[in-house]
């Protein structure tokens, strides 16, 4: 009797299994031979997009269990795969081809006329700028002749090409005029008073401010102090070209102490010649040792402005932008605030995901339409305790 019922209890444990296997590979054979209905809108995409699958499917028979984002950061055709779940309930994998491309114009030097004088011996092809969003080194050059010993008009066109054939162009005046003789003179130069300033622009919520380097030499900090200076961005130094060392200001330690022992908060910036990623950190590093022992409650500013030799630096536009943010991430690693410095037109046109801004505009009333936390409204500042000019800055809280 309990052989039988162990037979008994076997076939039915068999005939369950079978049963269960047999609803799986049902199960199985269903999910792949499912109906997969996939639409794009498009295939392409543009380099550095940020930009998901779900954006490109124009028509799909379910709903998204994986929705990855597309790699925009190289050039030429990948494959995302992604999940969903069909109308009828069953998971499936698919896969679609897309196409990174990039339809942006290079940027070039861009004017009706510019000066040279005879015995101009640079390379007017790479002295001009000219940059790519993508490309670290588009083909820039001239077409038309033109004679750097001759004075004269030359027309000729400035050409900006990069690799996937997006071709910018420039018509304009090339004028070689005469190598003037050097000469001394004096007269009375226009300057903006720190007191007009402080009259125009002082408000609650509003700070004024210099900047400072070796240019303005020794200064009397209480003097600035009594004026009505509130803080003070001090250059620590400077690149020495592409990949050489640092150079400390040589009035750094002297401002930073001065202005320390007087109580006006400071900030601290650094002139760049980064050209990478692992460049910008390094500067960063040197920096923090030089302000390590003294008191910096303002941001390290990352001041990049080689736009003349931009040619030279092997950059695109992504790059600079990925060299900045490496720059600003090393000092915030360190608990210090980081700040970008740049004119109003290569913030408009340049640089990207801004953080906090130093905004340089030479101009009573700035339009610049970006955020901005510091505002250097000119170069030609003139207060008590510095002899010359200084740059007058504006700093909201």
């Amino acid at each position: 009797m309990k052989k039988k019922i162990v037979i008994i209890t076997v076939v039915l444990l068999l005939l369950v299994s079978a049963f269960f296997i047999g609803k799986k590979l049902i199960w199985n054979y269903k999910v792949a031979h499912a109906e997969k209905i996939v639409e794009l809108v498009r295939d392409e995409v543009l380099v550095y997009d940020n930009i998901r699958i779900k954006k490109l499917i124009k028509n799909i028979n379910g709903t998204l269990t994986t929705n990855p984002k597309i790699d925009t950061s190289k050039l030429g055709s990948q494959t995302v795969k992604f999940n969903y779940t069909t109308d009828e309930g069953y998971p499936v994998s698919y896969e679609v081809e897309i196409k990174v491309v990039d339809v942006t114009l290079p940027m070039i030097f861009q004017v009706k006329n510019k000066t040279i004088y005879t015995g101009y011996e640079g390379d007017l092809a790479k002295d001009l700028f000219c940059g790519d969003n993508y490309d670290p080194n588009p083909k820039c050059y001239i077409k038309g002749e033109y004679d750097v010993n001759t004075p004269g008009n030359y027309e000729i066109t400035f050409i900006g090409e990069d690799s996937s054939g997006n071709k910018a162009t420039n018509n304009f005046t090339l004028t070689v005029k005469e190598k003037p003789k050097s000469s001394r003179g004096g007269g009375s130069y226009d300057y903006t008073d720190f007191n007009e300033i402080k009259d125009n622009y002082k408000k609650p919520g509003v700070q004024l401010g210099i900047d400072v380097s070796h240019w303005q030499g020794d200064i009397d900090f209480q003097k600035v102090k009594e004026a009505g200076v509130e803080f003070a961005y001090i250059r620590v130094g400077r690149g020495d070209g592409i990949g050489q060392d640092y150079v400390l200001d040589d009035k750094f330690e002297q401002n930073i102490k001065g202005f320390n022992q007087v109580g006006i908060p400071v900030g601290i910036y650094f002139y760049s010649n980064a050209n990478s990623k692992k460049d910008a950190e390094k500067e960063a590093k040197w920096i923090l040792k030089q302000i390590k022992k003294y008191n910096v409650e303002l941001e390290i500013v990352f001041d990049w402005e080689n736009w003349s030799d931009f040619q030279y630096y092997d950059l695109s536009f992504y790059g600079l932008n990925e060299t900045k943010k490496a720059f600003i991430d090393t000092v915030e690693e360190k608990g210090y605030k980081g700040m970008l410095y740049s004119s109003k037109s290569y913030l408009e046109t340049i640089w990207t995901s801004n953080k906090d801004v130093w905004l340089a505009h030479y101009t009573k009333e700035t339009n610049y339409t970006g955020s901005y936390k510091v505002w250097q409204l000119c170069d030609d500042g003139k207060i008590e305790g510095i002899d010359g000019y200084v740059d007058l800055d504006l700093r909201y809280t």
